[in-house]
């Protein structure tokens, strides 16, 4: 028999583990508190909390107070007697008309703005090239250079001193900035979810309303909430375009409490709380939707 040789194999070393000790990472913003962050953000808070407990507890003062106390010192005998003057003074009309001329721009602007910013991201052809170059050309246009013009068309049509007035131009000014955001939003829809529905047989409209929409949606929360701020608070189109009581709007009523030589501010600022709490209800009902248009994209 053949003897085989087997040549020695060297001594292999024990692999060695090296056991690191589970020590929590401190980057340089946890190894200590950022005290200029945190006091920076306590400024922060005082500058917005100041002014809005001016208002609140001015409101509750009576004219007389107001002139001798301390303005930032909160009223010995509180008083509701100016929110009750505020609403004697035709309040509850002036807030329907508000209140009709924002849903009058808004609904429309959304409705409109969403179609075009479905057709500009989904369509294609020099039409909707131009179309889109003229809505970026809108932002352009500052609204007080256009006052006059407007104010021609509106007697023009027979249509001065009515709530229609108020509606038309706000919806032409808020259309260029809600087709631009809801166009950028729309682009972040993957096209293969348009492509599937093609597949199975769907139209345009179909594909619109039934994925884009759903999945836009805290986009056009957002872009209603700031249209309607932009409407619900306008004090220009409604100084120019009416002048009959029946067609006041809020921001316009916080002329009736003011005299010939004097205001009441209490009052005035009575109005003003009263007129902000639509605001509060709308961003407590929809702040969902409206934190999720904001912050939409920073996780990507």
């Amino acid at each position: 028999m053949a003897s085989t040789t087997q040549l020695p194999v060297p001594p292999v070393a024990p692999a060695r583990r090296r056991e690191r000790a589970a020590t929590p990472i401190k980057g340089p913003g946890r190894s200590r508190p950022n005290l200029l962050g945190g006091l920076g953000g306590w400024i922060w808070l005082a500058i917005i909390i100041l002014p809005i407990y001016y208002v609140v507890i001015t409101s509750l003062k009576d004219q007389a107070g107001f002139f001798t106390t301390n303005p930032m010192a909160p009223p010995s005998e509180p008083t509701l007697a100016n929110y009750q003057l505020v609403l004697e003074n035709n309040f509850v009309q002036y807030f329907a008309n508000s209140l009709i001329v924002t849903i009058g721009s808004v609904v429309p602007t959304l409705f409109v703005s969403f179609m075009a910013a479905y057709a500009i991201v989904r369509g294609r052809g020099l039409f909707l090239n131009i179309t889109n170059k003229l809505f970026l050309l809108g932002l352009a246009i500052p609204l007080h250079a256009t006052i006059i013009p407007i104010y021609w068309m509106i007697t023009r049509a027979h249509m001065y001193d009515t709530l229609l007035a108020l509606m038309l131009p706000s919806i032409a000014f808020a259309i260029p900035i809600s087709v631009l955001i809801l166009a950028n939003f729309m682009r972040d829809v993957p096209n293969e979810l348009f492509e599937s529905m093609r597949l199975d047989g769907c139209s345009d409209w179909t594909m619109m309303w039934r994925l884009a929409f759903p999945l836009v949606k805290p986009a056009v929360v957002t872009v209603g909430i700031y249209d309607a701020l932009h409407v619900w608070n306008g004090f220009l189109f409604p100084l120019i375009l009416t002048q009959s009581p029946s067609t006041r709007v809020l921001p316009l009523s916080l002329w009736t409490f003011q005299g010939e030589f004097t205001a009441n501010i209490p009052a005035v600022l009575a109005s003003v709380v009263l007129a902000t709490l639509p605001l509060l209800v709308l961003y407590v009902v929809a702040r969902r939707q409206l934190l999720s248009g904001l912050t939409a994209g920073f996780s990507k």
